[in-house]
């Protein structure tokens, strides 16, 4: 435990102090007004993956299943609503990957910066010896991106950042609808299958049998993979919200020195205000403007 400016500061891992000497990177300090972008190899491979199995699926419900059928309006409605759903699914990912999900400035933990603080005499504060920055109540340190995490709840490699306090209202919107479009494909799967089968596989598509199979096979197994991790994992978000506590907090079995929020006020402070359709908006809050400018002043936010 060390003494400065009245106030004590204690390092989590016994690290020194940041002498009043060293300087930290101050463009990193407004995090807000710049764009983030995690690079990472893996975060980024699993990023377009994901992407391109979206694509996959869509590619096969329009043009191996929905276009050769006769019912005209069986295939525009089951049509408009998976593209749609893909949309909103790619969008919702698109907005977590490229949110700052609560990171705090690295090398903040200056004499200068505590001062500006205002804290009480005597008041405990805590400095990530990894990042050289004084460590926020809940936040954890990601090795991935570099950064502690403001209620850090875990690095997804799926969306290639972490899911921390400003962008797990994205990765909510995420899970729910990939679960969702995996659900509606495994349903279309079943009728197809069955049409065809009744059909004797005859003007049931405009690939050949086998090519339709396969095709259909696939889709099948990518859908049941991905409805069972995106249900399991739209599910443990929401307890987690719901009770006031991260993964890692729960995992760590973590005694909470916060009052706790109640379940719908937890809800509301993710996904912001009262219920409303906004909530299941991704596209809420997206300014263009605001990140071309945010482009052109600071350049994208790399970590390492």
């Amino acid at each position: 435990t060390m003494q400065s400016s009245g106030h004590r500061f204690r390092d989590v891992e016994h690290h020194p102090l940041l002498a009043e000497n060293d300087s930290y990177d101050s463009s990193e300090a407004d995090m807000a007004e710049r764009v983030w972008f995690i690079r990472d190899g893996c975060g980024m491979v699993c990023a377009i993956m994901t992407w391109l199995l979206v694509v996959y699926a869509d590619f096969v419900v329009t043009f191996v299943m929905l276009l050769p059928s006769k019912d005209f309006w069986y295939s525009v409605i089951n049509g408009v609503l998976f593209n749609c759903l893909a949309v909103l699914a790619l969008s919702s990912h698109l907005r977590t990957m490229l949110t700052d999900p609560g990171a705090v400035p690295k090398g903040n933990a200056t004499k200068e910066y505590m001062d500006n603080l205002q804290l009480k005499p005597g008041e405990v504060i805590y400095k990530c010896p990894k990042c050289c920055s004084i460590k926020p109540e809940r936040a954890h340190h990601c090795s991935i991106c570099k950064r502690c995490i403001r209620k850090m709840d875990h690095h997804c490699p799926w969306v290639n950042n972490c899911v921390g306090e400003k962008n797990q209202r994205f990765f909510v919107l995420f899970t729910m609808y990939i679960a969702l479009i995996s659900a509606h494909a495994l349903i279309l799967c079943g009728f197809q299958f069955f049409s065809c089968v009744r059909g004797q596989w005859t003007e049931c598509s405009d690939f050949s049998p086998p090519v339709t199979v396969i095709l259909m096979i696939f889709l099948c197994l990518e859908g049941f993979l991905f409805l069972t991790f995106t249900a399991v994992m739209f599910g443990t978000q929401i307890h987690s919200i719901c009770n006031d506590e991260t993964e890692i907090e729960r995992l760590k079995s973590e005694k909470p020195t916060w009052e706790r929020r109640l379940r719908w006020e937890g809800m509301k402070s993710v996904f912001g205000g009262q219920p409303s359709l906004l909530w299941i908006n991704p596209f809420a809050g997206f300014r263009i403007r605001q990140l071309l400018l945010r482009a052109k002043k600071g350049g994208p936010e790399f970590s390492v």
